[in-house]
């Protein structure tokens, strides 16, 4: 199985050989929209390393490899590298396999930062320095968030900063359809308390507020741990989420329980759902936002991350005939200031070089993100980029969020261990919205993660 594994890896390089030969997307200086300074800049610093290689290995494949590598090839033409980009479908055991066996990839990019972990305790990562840490921290919105996602125990049991943040996703989003709140004369609620408010507006003018399906086949439930983690931002401090993902605060606990109450005056509301609450759970969460567009509409409201738009029907423009806006906080507990929820990718150095180290300067370049900005798909919380390269106005308001974020929180149920994250959270939501009171559903789940000691 392992020699498979490599001679996949080793066909995915050569195929990914192109990508440093490949012409600049955009023709350097010539479009007002990106920094070509910042490309000058680092070409002039760093173009001294001609001929030397650079291996890149990392989650992205299709079309989001073929966007990393017009990336890639601005880093190539600057440095005169021989940078490659490979993947694989089974990319986490890859990563694993070869840095065992001594022959990592210079760079890793890797969306799981427990996985990251693992490889920095046991040695297979290289510090990045206090200095970078510092320049996320003044440069990234969030920054210190995005910092404490890098850090890792060494094998030496002390704490470094070994990952660089590189692309983010972003939930903390609620979906709409402009056309429909102008009609009723809504207006976008600015606090949790207004949303509420707006909810109780469109019940008592014969609507219903909100679509909400947690349907997913095998992996039902999972829409609901979004809302959780959101409302766990909302309603408690970070650190209580942390120690939540890492199970010093209990699911049973008031804190814990309260968040999963306040998604049940939602959910768990037949005037607010459409189709009642005993649809929510078998509504499956691609059809779930497909209300938002029915005449009338079967709803007003839907709470998910940025990625749903790709269910509205294919004729709905976005910005037009669909909208969204960030998941409002409460106005009763200010010193929370503006959360995110959402994931991102980590870069660290698996073998280092100067290349590599190269590499991981020209991240901190606006021209690294911009040209994929520019593209599709890409969100950066790096606040010297210029937000007008975005290629429309949804990814442009999106990477505005991120920026504007003072705190920055990875999924919660990702990084909890699979049995959990993956399996009791999802569960007991299902149960939860089924009947069990929030106490109940939250010890079932204490129980499952107690299991596993």
């Amino acid at each position: 199985m392992k020699a498979l594994f490599l001679v996949g890896t080793a066909v995915a390089v050569l195929l990914a050989g192109a990508a440093q030969a490949q012409e600049l997307k955009f023709p350097p200086g010539q479009d007002s929209r990106f920094n070509w300074k910042s490309y000058d800049d680092f070409k002039s610093s760093h173009g001294n390393l001609k001929g030397q290689g650079l291996t890149l290995f990392g989650p992205w494949r299709g079309e989001d490899e073929i966007l990393f590598n017009s990336v890639l090839a601005y880093f190539n033409a600057a440095t005169g590298v021989d940078g490659r980009y490979s993947s694989s479908e089974n990319y986490e055991q890859q990563i694993v396999i070869d840095t065992q066996a001594g022959s990592p990839p210079n760079i890793a990019i890797m969306p799981q930062p427990g996985l990251l972990t693992d490889l920095a305790a046991k040695g297979f990562l290289t510090p990045l320095g206090e200095e970078n840490a510092d320049w996320i921290k003044q440069n990234y919105g969030a920054g210190e968030s995005w910092v404490g996602y890098g850090i890792y125990k060494g094998k030496d049991g002390k704490d470094a900063f070994y990952g660089f943040p590189y692309k983010a996703d972003l939930k903390s989003l609620i979906w709409y359809v402009p056309e429909n709140f102008e009609e009723a004369g809504y207006e976008i609620p600015k606090t949790m308390e207004d949303l509420i408010k707006l909810s109780d507006q469109i019940v008592k003018d014969g609507g219903v507020p909100w679509c909400i399906g947690l349907g997913s086949g095998g992996a039902t439930g999972w829409p609901a741990t979004d809302w959780i983690e959101d409302l766990m931002l909302r309603t408690q401090k970070p650190d209580v989420y942390d120690k939540w993902v890492s199970n010093e605060v209990k699911f049973d606990d008031p804190a814990v329980v309260g968040a999963i109450e306040e998604f049940g005056k939602f959910a768990k509301n037949d005037k607010y759902v459409s189709g009642g609450t005993a649809a929510v759970a078998s509504t499956d969460f691609r059809d779930s936002p497909k209300g938002l567009f029915e005449i009338p509409p079967k709803c007003y409201l839907h709470h998910q991350a940025s990625f749903i738009s790709s269910f509205f029907p294919p004729d709905k423009k976005l910005g037009a005939d669909a909208d969204f806006f960030y998941m409002p906080t409460y106005a009763s507990k200010p010193d929370l200031g503006t959360p995110v929820l959402g994931a991102g990718t980590i870069v660290a150095i698996t073998k280092d070089s100067p290349a590599a180290k190269a590499f991981i300067d020209f991240l901190k370049t606006p021209i690294a993100h911009e040209v994929w900005m520019a593209q599709a798909a890409f969100l950066t919380p790096y606040k010297g980029v210029n937000p007008q390269a975005y290629a429309n106005d949804a990814l442009r308001r999106q990477g505005e969020i991120l920026t504007s974020a003072t705190t920055f929180r990875f999924d919660a149920s990702d990084l909890m261990p699979g049995k959990i994250g993956a399996g009791a959270f999802w569960t007991g939501m299902v149960n939860y919205v089924g009947g069990k009171d929030a106490k109940t559903a939250g010890t079932d789940i204490q129980k499952a993660w107690d299991g596993l000691k």
